[in-house]
């Protein structure tokens, strides 16, 4: 299974990772001239929709189910037969999905135990990914500035955890896998910048 033209962005609540990615993908359309799947976890798929409901506080249920509950929905973007990331990329385009598998071992890792966590997400490595790494205080004002009521897991405490979790798992990433970390305190503009420029040299 080639993963090599999947792409993932990852970060805090609050890092900036849906406009990043929603802005490399019109890139990668408008200048490479390559079809992009633009995606995100967890997903709008079934599966999904019950996690979104854990996290908006509608349904309550255990630490350990939610973990399953995530892998599951990745289970299902990745393999669906009808919309899964994998038929995307086996007629040639580019996925770009907003989360991803280190996103889990991050955020689950907090509250179980992460080797437990990467053992129900042992799930293909992507090509790239770009870690947009924000401090936790910016991260809950942009949060705040949202105005909405805040998911489970957006609390300082909680993400300075998650944020440790995200450092020892890139650190101990496979050197074959292109890892961009970058600070996400730089404007929209420069970010994005960065990003296209990081990310054509290596596709091109």
């Amino acid at each position: 299974m080639d993963t090599s033209h999947l792409i993932v962005f990852e970060g805090l609540d609050g890092a900036g990772t849906t406009t990043q990615s929603t802005i490399l993908a019109k890139r990668i359309e408008e200048e490479l001239q390559k079809k992009v799947f633009l995606t995100h976890e967890p997903t709008d798929n079934p599966i999904g929709k019950v996690v979104r409901d854990v996290l908006q506080h509608k349904i309550k249920t255990t630490n350990q189910a939610l973990a399953l509950l995530y892998s599951a929905d990745r289970s299902d973007h990745l393999y669906n037969s009808d919309y899964g990331i994998i038929n995307h990329l086996e007629r040639g385009e580019y996925v770009i999905t907003d989360r991803y598998f280190y996103s889990s071992i991050a955020y689950q890792g907090v509250t179980l135990d992460y080797k437990y966590v990467k053992e129900i997400n042992n799930y293909p490595h992507p090509g790239f990914i770009i870690y947009i790494d924000t401090p936790v205080s910016e991260c809950m004002k942009r949060i705040d500035k949202r105005g909405e009521e805040k998911e489970l897991f957006d609390k300082e405490d909680f993400l300075t955890q998650v944020k440790n979790g995200y450092d020892r798992e890139f650190q101990a990433l496979d050197s074959s896998i292109n890892l961009l970390s970058i600070s996400g305190t730089k404007s929209i503009e420069e970010l994005s910048n960065e990003i296209w420029s990081w990310i054509k040299e290596l596709l091109n």
